[in-house]
């Protein structure tokens, strides 16, 4: 996904939304699930506290909440919308999509709108926004409804805190459209994989290759997500300055003219990178992972909603959207909100 200066798209953010699970857990309490310290968690994982998807709730039923937030955000309805894209990291069931389970949701099937899945892990908000630019502004589409809803806390090893503890559950969602005014528009996107991290951050099961059917070892443990964060981040950190300055050049803006920077919430470590290394001020980044913890994909566009709503983001504001994810993948988008 690579965007130049003239690819400028005349897109607006119309409303946005999230939602979140019921249960809320605090670092100290999960300090006395696993007989550990009184402030070893949060010491560990710079969260102290996130919510948990209950047995009742699914990704799908967060993602439809998260969507009629934003659609009343937009003061929009269900009858405006004509596609439906969810960009979770992680699905719901094997098959169908997560779009078809949302769209079930949502009580659309009696008019059968488009609806389907952009994956790219930690990216997918990001990987649908550029991605549905396009046929917004070719006119194939007028009004997307974007949801990104993950449920990471079922598939987390406890006996690995510096990889467990980081994450909480969520959905976030966006109504994409036409810009009314002029003003808001996408600056330019960009993303890089480099797949010689692709085995950094994995959750084996879930697909053909470790079908419980064509393996020989324990099925169990293969379900559980791992990372080697040491190697995570110094792959990252290795291009992601100059990925960064890219993105910017495209723009045309420089880091003084942007108002926010909007990050995927991935780890302390990660949103400390911002400032120490590639020279964004502290107070311009939305933080919101000390209360939420890493959502997946749903991290980037929950802060975004969340700085929208209690006002700090504006109409007209320079916004630089950024993440790692995944694969491992770099993605990032430069837009006036």
């Amino acid at each position: 996904m690579t965007a130049y200066s003239t690819d400028v798209r005349s897109v607006s953010l119309l409303g946005t939304g999230h939602a979140l699970p019921t249960s809320e857990i605090a670092s100290s309490d999960l300090d006395r699930q696993l007989n550990l310290i009184a402030g070893t968690v949060e010491r560990v994982s710079g969260v102290s506290r996130r919510y948990f998807a209950t047995q009742a709730e699914t990704a799908a039923s967060l993602a439809a909440k998260a969507g009629l937030l934003a659609l009343e955000a937009a003061t929009l309805t269900l009858a405006d919308v004509d596609c439906l894209v969810a960009a979770s990291g992680t699905m719901d069931q094997g098959m169908p999509c997560n779009a078809a389970l949302i769209h079930r949701e949502l009580g659309l099937s009696a008019r059968a709108i488009p609806a389907f899945d952009i994956n790219a892990s930690c990216l997918g908000f990001l990987a649908a926004l550029d991605t549905l630019a396009w046929p917004i502004v070719a006119g194939r589409y007028r009004r997307v409804l974007i949801v990104a809803a993950d449920i990471a806390s079922c598939g987390l090893d406890w006996s690995r805190l510096e990889s467990s503890a980081i994450f909480g559950d969520g959905a976030a969602a966006v109504v994409l459209g036409l810009s009314v005014d002029g003003r808001s528009r996408l600056l330019a996107t960009d993303m890089s994989t480099l797949s010689e991290g692709a085995d950094l951050c994995c959750i084996p099961a879930g697909g053909s290759r470790y079908h419980p059917t064509r393996i020989n070892q324990p099925f169990d443990d293969l379900t559980k997500f791992r990372m080697d964060g040491k190697n995570v981040f110094k792959l990252a950190s290795a291009y992601l300055p100059a990925f960064v300055d890219r993105l910017l050049e495209r723009a045309r803006l420089t880091r003084n003219q942007l108002d926010w920077i909007v990050p995927h919430q991935g780890s302390h470590l990660a949103l400390s990178h911002l400032t120490k290394r590639l020279g964004f001020s502290d107070h311009k980044i939305v933080d919101i992972f000390a209360e939420h913890g890493n959502q997946v994909a749903a991290s980037l566009p929950t802060a975004l909603d969340i700085a929208i709503r209690d006002g700090r983001i504006q109409r007209g504001h320079r916004l630089l959207l950024l993440g790692t994810g995944a694969g491992l993948s770099l993605g990032g988008a430069v837009l006036e909100y």
